[in-house]
């Protein structure tokens, strides 16, 4: 048997909101299937299962606020017998049985005087009968208790108790959040992550001047006769060659946790989303080294669909292993961005814009398409050496496009 938690679902989460269940117990599940929907600060996420199994008990309510680290439920491995389940069922119920004190059992009252009645006919006891025609209850509408299904006085009681009871109000229905008040919670959320980010992570920022042009005639033949839902964007040539960059100086893709250095596995890059009620999201494209252009393309474009939408994944969430923050649209040149802690890593780009350029291989003065591209990284990890090499091999990968 093993246990299922709410998983982290950013920097900036310490908790979240079940909204709903997707599964019941005996449902059988596989590694990535969606469970349960879970509401962070910043949206609602699906939450999937990481190991095959069973559910074999769902120990949250939905509407249940709860601490990332939760057991939410328990789930039986393959092949395993809920046995584990009857037993400790049955050794507590034992348990509680054991330590009821026995106590003598008072003297039963007398059967109620009940008048045979010929067949087809209700049974009613004469006290019964008097009290049910003095308080005006109908005989035929009610149940009884007594011996034979008899109608006893208790009955007629229990009836008019019930019938005196003030009408159940409808359940509340809880008010949904406001735009303003989840636009708040986001502020808050982000607010307490950069703070730790800023608190506990010793920044180093380094800057590179990118030429793009070549880039740019590569992109523009890429995109020549392609339907315009199918061309590729600048920000997906960055984003491959932050990932190809990122092997050679895996120092910068990890995690930095209880004091030392944890590389990851794969390169999973966060993607920065400006959400549309304000704040922002970075989710994971997972494994973009060894992804075609295109490929990333597709997905990078139902990673923004879905994360405005508010239908991500918590793989998505949770995974990211480096960030990339393009501010390239909103006209800066340049970002210093803020590490997503326990991330170790950030790379930003700024727009491309037209600068005075001598080529190097021709000793001549040009006019060249140029982006800054940024690196924030944590000094507990790396040094502006490593740094530096980092962006220096960004910068040749996009002079290369055809070999992303």
């Amino acid at each position: 048997m093993f246990e299922f938690k709410l998983p982290s679902l950013g920097a900036d989460m310490d908790e979240g909101k079940l909204l709903e269940w997707l599964v019941r117990p005996g449902d059988r599940v596989v590694k990535g299937q969606v469970v349960a929907i879970v509401d962070t600060s910043k949206a609602a996420v699906d939450v999937e299962i990481w190991q095959d199994g069973t559910v074999h008990e769902l120990l949250v309510e939905p509407g249940t606020r709860m601490a990332v680290g939760t057991v939410m439920a328990t789930l039986l491995e393959p092949g395993e017998a809920p046995a584990a389940k009857r037993t400790r069922t049955k050794t507590v119920k034992a348990a509680a049985a054991a330590a009821v004190p026995v106590v003598e059992a008072p003297a039963a009252k007398p059967a109620p005087d009940v008048s045979p009645a010929p067949a087809g006919r209700l049974r009613v006891s004469p006290a019964a009968r008097k009290r049910a025609e003095a308080l005006g209850v109908e005989l035929a509408a009610l149940s009884g208790s007594g011996p034979g299904g008899a109608v006893t006085l208790e009955d007629v009681e229990r009836a008019v108790a019930v019938a005196r009871l003030p009408a159940s109000p409808p359940a509340a229905t809880p008010s949904p959040i406001s735009a303003a008040e989840r636009q708040a919670e986001t502020r808050r959320a982000i607010a307490a992550a950069m703070s730790r980010s800023k608190r506990e992570i010793p920044h180093y920022y380094l800057f590179e001047t990118v030429p793009m042009a070549r880039a740019q005639d590569w992109l523009g033949r890429a995109n020549a006769g392609r339907p315009i839902t199918e061309r590729l964007l600048m920000a997906v040539l960055q984003l491959k060659a932050v990932a190809l960059a990122l092997r050679k100086y895996p120092e910068l893709n990890g995690f930095h946790r209880d004091g030392q250095f944890v590389a990851a596995q794969g390169i999973h890059v966060g993607v920065a989303i400006s959400l549309r009620q304000g704040g922002l999201i970075a989710p994971a494209l997972h494994d973009v080294d060894h992804k075609p252009l295109d490929v990333l393309m597709r997905e990078l474009a139902d990673l923004v669909r879905r994360t405005r939408a508010g239908s991500l994944r918590s793989s998505e969430m949770g995974d990211p292993t480096v960030t990339v923050t393009n501010l390239g649209e909103q006209g800066v040149e340049a970002v210093a961005g803020v590490i997503y802690p326990p991330q170790v890593a950030l790379v930003g780009f700024g727009r491309i814009a037209l600068r005075p350029w001598v080529r190097e291989d021709r000793g001549e003065l040009c006019v060249m398409p140029v982006v800054t591209a940024s690196l924030a990284a944590d000094h507990r990890v790396s040094d502006g050496h490593r740094g530096a090499l980092f962006l220096a091999e960004l910068r040749e990968l996009l002079q290369r496009p055809e070999e992303l």
